[in-house]
């Protein structure tokens, strides 16, 4: 019955550190995207430039892009993530377009 126990009670501490790392993940894009709308937020004050708003993608979205400010890594993970892009439209005006992709940091993987 002890060993029962203590394999119940391994296998629910497997499966909690299991969902706290698949939510550090989480965590760690949300600082990225925090980052890069704070440092956006700051080339829009530098630059007299309005702030933006997230907006976020939706497939057929129709895309004014005239020229693009920044957009967030994708390299260092494997799987779907967050990322934003920053670009400027035709008419000067910053926006921030926030969409899932595939990250680059994949190895040995099909």
């Amino acid at each position: 019955m002890k060993a029962l126990n203590a394999i119940a009670a391994l296998t629910i501490m497997a499966i909690s550190s299991a969902a706290m790392a698949e939510g550090g993940a989480d965590r760690v894009y949300g600082r990225m995207i925090q980052a890069n709308e704070q440092a956006i937020q700051e080339y829009a004050a530098t630059n007299g430039k309005n702030r933006p708003e997230v907006v976020h993608y939706r497939y057929g979205m129709k895309l004014d892009i005239a020229k693009v400010v920044a957009s967030t890594p994708t390299g260092s993970s494997c799987g779907v993530m967050p990322a934003q892009m920053t670009y400027e439209d035709s008419n000067g005006n910053l926006n921030i377009l926030e969409y899932r992709v595939t990250g680059t940091g994949c190895r040995n993987q099909n």
